[in-house]
This record gives C-alpha cells, sequence and structure tokens, in this order.
C-alpha cells in the first residue's frame, strides 16, 4: 500500500493585483512545488491570438517571434526550443449580465496575460535540481477567437525550453481569477515528436480559494513502477490532495474524496418524526459514501446537518452535473413539481388526500390531466400557494400537465390484470432481479422462530399439486417447473412498524410460479404473512387464483400487496443499494489511489460520471428522512433501515457478477460453451439473455484491456497503487463487509478482470436495466403499486361486506392516494429519463479516444463498439421471435431495457456508461 508522506509544498505563482486594468510586478520567486523551480528560461510573450488563426485561435509558435530573459542563466549549451501551448477554455451556456460582464474582463485579463500560469514539467529529472525540468509562462491573448462551438474559447502560451528538456509529461496550472474556470484541454506544439495532449475536462479553483497549483498529465497511460522520474513526485503529491486529511468541512470548490457514514438522512433537529438512525455501523451496516464534514445536528451528535434543496450538497467539484444535464434534470425536477403541486393543493384545499375510486379516475391522468375545480382558481388561492409557480401553471389554461401513457398500458390497457403478465414482468419488468427456482419443499424461513412463529411455509405440497397439470411436487421441482419471489425474511421483521403508520398495510409475502410445457410462467399460490400475535394465531393467510367472482377479486388485492413488496424491494435494494449506494466507494477509492495516469483509472473514468452527484441529490430528497421515497413506499420511515438489513444479510461482492448471480438463484447453471459461462433454466428470460450478452462483452473488453497492461508476471500483485485501491474499497468503502471470506483475492488477470467487470456490469447493463423501465412499468398504478393501505379483507371482517358489494372500490381505495400516485409517477418519470448528453456504452469515449496513444488499445475499444452494435441487432431479432413470448405477441411490448443505444428523453432503452440518473 501506499504510504503517507510530508507533502510538498505546492507552487505558488506570484501575487497579482486584480483591478480594472493594474497589475502589480512579480513579487519575489513563485515557491516550489516538490523542488520544482520556475524555468532557466521564462519567453517573452506578446499578443498571440491571431485575427486570422481560425484552427487553434492563436498562431503557430514557428510564426512568433520569441524573446529570451537573458538575466537568466541557460540551462543547456546547445541552444532552446520554442513551443507554444493552446489551451481551450470552456464557458458558461447560460449566464447572467454579471456574469457576461465578469467574462470580458477576465478575457482581458488573459489577453495581457495576466490570468493563468502554466509551468511545463519534463518528464526527465534536471540534474541540478533532482525534479522535473520545468518552463513556465503566462497564457496570453486578446480577445480570444472562439472556435466552432460559441461556448469554446482558446488561448495561447509561448514557452522556451533547453533542447534537452525531454517530452513534457505535466503541466501545473495556476488560477489568478477570482472564480473557477473549466479547462477542456491543453496541446503543447513544438516538440519533435509532435503535438503533445494534455486532456483536463476540469475545474480549476481560483487561487484565492487554495494556492496550490493544479497538476494536469498528459494522455498517457503509466503504471506505478512506469512512472518517468520527472513526474513521480507529482504522481504521489496528485493523490494525496485529493484524499485531504478527513478534518473540516467541505467547500464546493475542493476535489477531495473520502469516506463517511449515512448519518445525514434524518434532521432531530426538526422533530423526533424525522430523526434517523446512522447506517453503517455493526448493528446497521451500509456502503460508504462522500464525506461532506458538515457540523452535527444540536440534538443529536451522531448526525450530520443537512442542507436542504435548493441548496448543493457538497461532491467533489468534477463529480457535478455539467450544464446540459443540469438543465435536463432541473427540467425534469420542475416536471416532478408541477405534477405533485397541483394534487398537493387539491389535497390542502380539501383538508384530505384523495384515493382512487374508480379506473376513470386513473385514465384521468393520461387523458386530461389534473384539473381543479373552477372555485379553487381564485385569486386568492393564487395568492397564497406558490404565487410564482401558481402563476406559470394557469396561465396554460385549466388542463394542466399530462402523463404519457406507460408502455405497459399502451399497447394492452388490460395487460397488467392478467396472472401471465404478472409473472413475464418477474422475467421481463423492471426488476427481474428477484425470481429464484424453489429447489425444496417446503419452504423454510430462517428467522427465529421464537420471534416469528414455526418457520414452514403455510403454502403446502397438496395445495401446489392442485396446480401442475398433473404432475407430482417433487417432478416439477427435479424438472425445474417451480420458481419463489421470496419477500418473507426480508419484510417481517419490519412488517408489524410498517403497519403501525398510518394508511399503510402491508404482509411478508412468498409467490409461487409454475413454468408449463408451453413455456408460459404462471403465478399459482401466495403466501401472506403478519407477525404472529396472541390475540391473532392465524398469520399466515394462503391463496390462489380460483375460477368465482369473489376469489378473483381477492386474488387480484393478493398479487398488488406482491408487486407492492417487489415495488418496495427493488427500490430500495436491488436500485439503491446495489447500484448506486454500493458504486459511490468504487468511485471515492478510484480516485483517492489510482492516478489519473493509471491504466485502470482510465478505463473506470466512463463508468464513474454523475454517480456521485445524484447520490448526494437522491440524499437530499429521495431516500431522507420524509422525502418521496418514505411518503410514498409502503416501508415509510423504515425504509431504509431495510436497505441496511438487506445488506447485512445478501450483499456480497461476489454474486453482483451477473452469471454469479443467476447460478445463486438458481436460473442458471454453469455452461463454459455459451456467452456469459451459464446456460439459462428458463431460455426465454429477457434480462438474463440480453444481460449475458452484455457481460460477455464487457468481460472480453476487460480481459484484453487487462492482458495488455500487466502481461508481465507479477504485475498486478507489484502495482501499489492497485493494491491499496482493493484494500480500500473493502476495509473502508464496505468497512462491515471487511472481513467476509468471500472477497476476490486481487493478484491474477483473471482476479483483476471478474473485479472490474463486475464494477462496469453494475455501472452500466445492471443499472439501466432496473432504472429506465420504472415509469414504462410503474407509471400505471395499478401494475406496480408502491404501498398498499389496506389488508385483504377476511370473512367476519366489516369490511367485507362493503368488499362484495364493490369491489372495484376496496381494489382502488387499497392502492397509493392520488397524490402518492402521482408524486411517485412524477419521480420515476424523471429517474427514467435520459439526458442530451448522456454518454453511452457503445460510444467511444473521450478518455479512450484521445487518452490513449497505444493503438492496440484503441482497437480493443473498436471491436468493444462493435460487439455491442451486433448485440443490439441480436436483441430487436428476439424481439420479434414469435417463439419468444416474454418479448413478443399480442400487446406484449417487446424487451428493451438492455438495448445499448437510445435517444434522450423517457425511452425504456439504452445503457449508459455510469449511473447517471
Amino acid at each position: 500500500m501506499l504510504t503517507a508522506q510530508p507533502k510538498p509544498t505546492c507552487l505558488r505563482p506570484p501575487e497579482i493585483l486584480s483591478g480594472a486594468g493594474k497589475h502589480q510586478k512579480l513579487a519575489g520567486k513563485p515557491a516550489t512545488l516538490s523542488g520544482f523551480r520556475p524555468s532557466a528560461r521564462r519567453s517573452v510573450i506578446r499578443a498571440v491570438i491571431s485575427s486570422g488563426d481560425s484552427k487553434a485561435g492563436v498562431e503557430t509558435a514557428a510564426d512568433k517571434s520569441v524573446g529570451t530573459d537573458k538575466s537568466l542563466p541557460s540551462s543547456s549549451s546547445s541552444g532552446s526550443i520554442n513551443v507554444r501551448a493552446v489551451v481551450t477554455v470552456r464557458k458558461k451556456m447560460k449566464e447572467k449580465l454579471t456574469e457576461k460582464i465578469e467574462d470580458q474582463w477576465e478575457s482581458f485579463i488573459n489577453g495581457i496575460g495576466r490570468g493563468i500560469l502554466i509551468q511545463l514539467v519534463s518528464e526527465d529529472i534536471d540534474p541540478v535540481t533532482k525534479s522535473g525540468k520545468t518552463a513556465e509562462s503566462f497564457v496570453r491573448g486578446w480577445l480570444p477567437k472562439l472556435s466552432d462551438n460559441p461556448y469554446v474559447v482558446e488561448y495561447g502560451a509561448d514557452l522556451t525550453v533547453p533542447q534537452d528538456f525531454g517530452q513534457p509529461g505535466a503541466i501545473l496550472v495556476t488560477n489568478f481569477h477570482d472564480k473557477e474556470f473549466f479547462l477542456m484541454e491543453i496541446v503543447v506544439h513544438g516538440f519533435s515528436k509532435g503535438p503533445v495532449f494534455f486532456r483536463a475536462d476540469t475545474w480549476i479553483h481560483s487561487r484565492k480559494d487554495n494556492p496550490e497549483s493544479r497538476i494536469i498529465f498528459k494522455n498517457q497511460t503509466y503504471l506505478p513502477s512506469e512512472t518517468p522520474a520527472g513526474i513521480k513526485d507529482l504522481r504521489r503529491e496528485d493523490l494525496l490532495s485529493l484524499r485531504g486529511n478527513g478534518k473540516g468541512e467541505r467547500k464546493l470548490h475542493e476535489r477531495v474524496y473520502d469516506y463517511d457514514v449515512y448519518n445525514d438522512l434524518g434532521n432531530p433537529d426538526k422533530g423526533e418524526d424525522v430523526a434517523r438512525p446512522v447506517l453503517g455501523t455493526e448493528e446497521r451496516p451500509y456502503p460508504r459514501r462522500c464525506r461532506t464534514g458538515r457540523p452535527p445536528t444540536k440534538t443529536d451528535p451522531y448526525t450530520e446537518s443537512r442542507i436542504e434543496k435548493p441548496n448543493p450538497v457538497y461532491v467533489p467539484r468534477d463529480e457535478t452535473f455539467e450544464e446540459v444535464k443540469q438543465s435536463t434534470f432541473s427540467a425534469g425536477r420542475l416536471k416532478a413539481v408541477l405534477h405533485n403541486l397541483i394534487p398537493l393543493m387539491a389535497a390542502a384545499l380539501s383538508s384530505s388526500d384523495i384515493p382512487f375510486t374508480n379506473f376513470s379516475d386513473i385514465d384521468k391522468l393520461y387523458n386530461d390531466g389534473v384539473v381543479l375545480k373552477e372555485e379553487e382558481q381564485t385569486e386568492d388561492t393564487k395568492s397564497r400557494i406558490f404565487p410564482e409557480v401558481l402563476n406559470r401553471i394557469f396561465s396554460v389554461g385549466d388542463k394542466l400537465l399530462k402523463y404519457e401513457l406507460p408502455a405497459i398500458v399502451k399497447r394492452d390497457r388490460f395487460a397488467w390484470l392478467r396472472d401471465n403478465e404478472f409473472a413475464r414482468q418477474n422475467l421481463a419488468g423492471v426488476n427481474p432481479v428477484n425470481i429464484e427456482l424453489l429447489k425444496e419443499f417446503p419452504i423454510v424461513s430462517k428467522l427465529d422462530p421464537a420471534i416469528y412463529g414455526p418457520p414452514e411455509s403455510a403454502i403446502t405440497k397438496e395445495l401446489v399439486a392442485k396446480e401442475l397439470n398433473g404432475i407430482t411436487v417433487e417432478e416439477a421441482i427435479e424438472e425445474k417447473r417451480l420458481f419463489l419471489l421470496d419477500y418473507h425474511d426480508m419484510l417481517l421483521p419490519f412488517i408489524e412498524k410498517m403497519n403501525a403508520l398510518p394508511d399503510r398495510k402491508a404482509y411478508a409475502s412468498r409467490t409461487i410460479f409454475y413454468y408449463s410445457e408451453t413455456g408460459i410462467l404462471r403465478p399459482i399460490v401466495i403466501e401472506l404473512s403478519l407477525p404472529p400475535t396472541d390475540s391473532s394465531p392465524r398469520n399466515k393467510f394462503v391463496y390462489t387464483h380460483g375460477h368465482d367472482a369473489t376469489t378473483n377479486w381477492i386474488w387480484k388485492l393478493a398479487k398488488a400487496h406482491v408487486c407492492s413488496n417487489d415495488a418496495g424491494v427493488h427500490q430500495l435494494v436491488n436500485h439503491w443499494l446495489k447500484t448506486h449506494a454500493s458504486m459511490e466507494p468504487y468511485i471515492i477509492a478510484t480516485h483517492r489511489q489510482l492516478s489519473s495516469m493509471h491504466p485502470i483509472y482510465k478505463l473506470l473514468h466512463p463508468h464513474m460520471r454523475y454517480t456521485m452527484e445524484i447520490n448526494a441529490l437522491a440524499r437530499q430528497s429521495l431516500i431522507n428522512g420524509g422525502g418521496i421515497i418514505e411518503a410514498c413506499f409502503s416501508p415509510g420511515k423504515y425504509a431504509m433501515e431495510i436497505s441496511s438489513a438487506a445488506y447485512k444479510s445478501m450483499w456480497r461482492f461476489d454474486v453482483e457478477a451477473l452469471p454469479a448471480d443467476l447460478i445463486r438463484r438458481g436460473m442458471a447453471v454453469e455452461d463454459p460453451t455459451v456467452p456469459g459461462g451459464v446456460k439459462l433454466v428458463i431460455e426465454d428470460y429477457p434480462y438474463a439473455a440480453d444481460g449475458l450478452l452484455i457481460w460477455s462483452a464487457i468481460k472480453e473488453l476487460v480481459e484484453s484491456y487487462v492482458e495488455h497492461y500487466y502481461s508481465e508476471p507479477n504485475s498486478i500483485s507489484s502495482d501499489v497503487e492497485l493494491q491499496a485501491w482493493w484494500s480500500e474499497i473493502k476495509n473502508k468503502g464496505h468497512h462491515e463487509k471487511r472481513n467476509e471470506p468471500w472477497w476476490p483475492h486481487l493478484s491474477t488477470q483473471d482476479d483483476l478482470s471478474n473485479i472490474l467487470t463486475t464494477m462496469i456490469w453494475t455501472a452500466s447493463g445492471q443499472h439501466a436495466a432496473i432504472n429506465f423501465g420504472q415509469y414504462p412499468f410503474g407509471g400505471y398504478p395499478p401494475n406496480r403499486p408502491t404501498l398498499m393501505r389496506k389488508l385483504i379483507p377476511q370473512e367476519g371482517d366489516p369490511e367485507y361486506e362493503k368488499f362484495l358489494q364493490n369491489p372495484e372500490y376496496t381494489f382502488l381505495t387499497s392502492l397509493p392516494t392520488q397524490l402518492q400516485a402521482t408524486k411517485v409517477m412524477a419521480v420515476q418519470d424523471t429517474l427514467s429519463t435520459h439526458s442530451p448528453d448522456e454518454e453511452y456504452i457503445n460510444q467511444l469515449h473521450d478518455i479512450q479516444r484521445l487518452s490513449y496513444n497505444d493503438p492496440e488499445v484503441h482497437k480493443l475499444f473498436e471491436r468493444f463498439a462493435v460487439k455491442l452494435e451486433e448485440i443490439e441487432r441480436i436483441i430487436n431479432q428476439r424481439n420479434k421471435n414469435k417463439n419468444l413470448k416474454n418479448r413478443s405477441g399480442a400487446g406484449v411490448p417487446p424487451y428493451e431495457l438492455l438495448l445499448p443505444s437510445s435517444p434522450h428523453g423517457v425511452t425504456g432503452r439504452g445503457i449508459p456508461n455510469s449511473i447517471s440518473i
């Protein structure tokens, strides 16, 4: 592992007095960075922006007269080389007038050469300083010429270096402006081997915020042991700066990656009802999040004080949304606000939330939008509640925003009612990762029988046998025809607390499916359980679909309770915990322990984009105490505790790999002759079949990549950065799991390939499969209710007679209210939306296109892109195959969630590189 070393002093460039055209002379010598000193030769540069150069916005170095400061000693008796750096900066797209004026001032300061200082550092050691040779210059340029992109500006800087300078390996950038700027890249022209590229894509902080210069390495990949001597110290120092010291509150301009527990979900200062326990303890284990260092709350020293919307939560500066993404997300949030506001107003004005009472109420959400009564649209109303937003709303008339018709009912509005569709969604829906093979009978709980009663399920062998078309239960198990959706043990410990919440009623559920000889999966038995009590010894209820009217309606209610459990587990466990939360420690460790020059950093970089920012936003308004998830899903205030319990009992890195997960659930068996190395038990399992194609393509790329960079024996075990990275993921990122025996070792090519493939799959294919179908499947409340408000009426209950008189009313009033449903629909719509700047897995990312000067590596990524194009064709062909009934047929939506490409918007397809929404 890397050991902490004393931090060298960073370059502190000369003081400059900001003011209207005024500047001081350079005062004194700059402090040194890791022993680096200002170059022995400094260019005397005049204006470098040429009015006639349309390509770079600067004249070429050969065309400029470059003087030499003769008072400085020459570092080479054989002469010098004049080189030019072209510095590309991106401006804001949307600017206020004051910001535009500031931009013009910054351009002026840059033009006179007092805004940005760059210091070129050689890969070669200076024999005198024992550090990399250096040359420095201020960036200059008068009224910079725009490139083809109106938001991109290019400046130039001329430098003189000795002929024995060698190849540049790093550039130190110091920003003398009062505010940060976004540096896209620096290209240095004039060296004998051609232009040298320094891809940055980073925010450069103002020297007023932090006097240390930023280190930008050239687009070259180096293992730690291969790092050129001249930039070895810089490599170490850059990593130290990213780790921070673990103290103090982080500032928004900083780039410090550190770990913390989930102690920021509650707000006990606001009251006990929004206080939440800390996640990330031995009792409640959880992956780590990014540390912000905010002070504790006044009432609980263990809870971190919260930053509420619209104020931003700290994430390292380069992890924040870019402007296009921010605009899209803001538009999505606005849409959610408008969707939420209308029923919220109606609820406030009528003093009660309104349930759906007939299916027409639901249809109106798509056909008419939500309409307020005439008497509610008064001037008094407008002035009392959110006046600015209301004025905008009322300006569009009575019919306000409408919801798009979700895919699940667009082709067949009654599909959700059918048993085969209920079953199909376990294989091709938004949560196809919980169904498992039923391997033995009876089904037995692992919970403590002293607390939760007899462990045996109430589903008997005789009851199952009635549904098996003449074969025995033993034969069905042997032939792998029985499958199980089991949320019993996960939920039963929380059911009593959940049911004590207002308008929440839930069971722990088990559902058995039968896979027929004709290839149709159908549910045959549902068990719904409550915790046993002395007053109610009967706590397990078993339902079958039946054939009479009463049994049919009760069966619909039982399925709705199963769907509600499925929606909660999907959101809290499979979606949030297993992708978003688990990925964050990988990202933190990658920045802390792998240099941006490291080949594994470059491989993972596209798969980390935006994840920390979207997670911070989720902690702020989705998974927090009183947030959307608690308000609209069955577990309520216990939602994140359930997520923690699931992490404790079932999360393990080695089975997050798709093939391993399928084998664990009994949905596949090992078979090295097929893609992914496993053969599916149900061939027509769209998520798994398409997922294995994506998994195999990722694995093939990763294996070739690892083999390319780690061909030498022991090269993996001797890579100090890589070993520190993996150690930190286990010991800090997943601290409560650090001693588990199932963590993979990291010593061979296979070890590293499997680890990286699992991470990339989690960030790309796995997240896409369980995220972008949220609105297409969940946007119709009866198909996937996120909570239930009533238990199923039993004979003898007062509600039973009402149920017999109007079963539709009982069913609909058991679902979420109109306010709850529209909130969820708005959030699902936002979470299912691809941003216009989305980067998809089948596109060659900038870091892959620009950061490798090795043609062999380029070929690997090109082959990967071609492979994904072929996979897209295969998936489209599968969706037209009439024999694959889970993805084709009358009214059946095709399975497109794992198609690699997508336009932006809510498309129900497309695999982004990263968890970006």
